[in-house]
Parts: C-alpha cells; sequence; structure tokens
C-alpha cells in the first residue's frame, strides 16, 4: 500500500494536524468505522468531554484491533462534538491518540444521537 498526503498549494493550509487529503494506492483492503463514542464496554457513560473522547478512541481502536489494524491505518477521521466549549478538549484527546500520523479530517458541532453523548469518532481505514 502506499499513502501521499496532499496539501495543494493554491488551496488554504491544514489549519490543525492534518492533510487536506490522503492518496492511497494499493489498498488491499478498506474498514470503514461507525460513529465510537464515549461509553464503556459494561455501559457507563462518564460526564466529561475529556473522559468520553478517551473512550471513544479506545472503542475505535478496539475496532482497528479487530480488523486487524492500527492507528496508523486511519486515512480519515470525522469528529462530532456536542458542545463548541468541548473542542480544546476533544482536541487534545485526539491528539494524544493519533500522536504525528496525519490523516484528512473533518470536526462538526452538533447533536448526537444519546442526550448524555458529549464526542463521537468515525474513520475510514485501509490496509
Amino acid at each position: 500500500m502506499q499513502r501521499r498526503d496532499i496539501n495543494a498549494a493554491d488551496a488554504p493550509a491544514p489549519a490543525g494536524q492534518y492533510t487536506q487529503a490522503v492518496e492511497v494506492t494499493g489498498a488491499s483492503r478498506t474498514l470503514y468505522l461507525s460513529g465510537q463514542v464515549g461509553i464503556a464496554s459494561y455501559g457507563s457513560v462518564p460526564e466529561g468531554a475529556e473522559a468520553q473522547c478517551a473512550l471513544a478512541w479506545r472503542n475505535l481502536q478496539a475496532q482497528l484491533r479487530a480488523a486487524g489494524m492500527e492507528i496508523g491505518n486511519l486515512v480519515k477521521i470525522t469528529t462530532i462534538v456536542r458542545d463548541p466549549a468541548d473542542v480544546a478538549k476533544v482536541r487534545a484527546g485526539r491528539a494524544a491518540v493519533l500522536g504525528t500520523h496525519r490523516r484528512a479530517s473533518t470536526l462538526i458541532i452538533g447533536g448526537l444521537s444519546n442526550p448524555a453523548g458529549k464526542v463521537e469518532v468515525e474513520g475510514i481505514a485501509v490496509a
């Protein structure tokens, strides 16, 4: 598999730790990850955005592992945050998991299906 990050010179540079586009050639598998939320495997939902973000990423990583993949296989993520006041916390939680790994990324401020939910993360991974 070959991966190439694309940031067109005649478009705005990324405003954060992501790339504007990711081109993948030679991939043999694509995994589409449904939105993962900050709910523990036994059903509890922590109150804070930081704790929910950590759980959402832990749940996404569990799905990647189940498919024989890891964070480095992610090429696109979408993060949905209920409250704009939580964006900085969610970005910090995302950075803690992703480190220097760049991928295409979208951040949406909006509602979630669970009224207790503060963050949801979905992705696309390739191998």
